[in-house]
């Protein structure tokens, strides 16, 4: 992996990781979540942002690796 996808890859993993923890805080202090809809909405997010985080960086790394 070349240094650019390297850092680019980092970057977006950090990125990814702010803005879980920003919904978790979020989730956690109750204030924006009013009801059910908007709590299945939060928790459907940061399941999307993991999944965005682990499988599929990991996939697109594995494709770029290969050539």
């Amino acid at each position: 992996m070349n240094s650019y996808d390297g850092r680019f890859e980092r970057e977006l993993k950090k990125r990814i990781g702010e803005e879980r923890a920003r919904l978790l805080g979020e989730l956690e202090a109750g204030v924006a979540v009013t009801d059910y809809a908007k709590y299945q909405n939060y928790v459907g997010q940061l399941s999307a942002l993991k999944r965005v985080a682990g499988e599929y960086c990991d996939d697109a790394r594995t494709i770029i690796d290969k050539g």
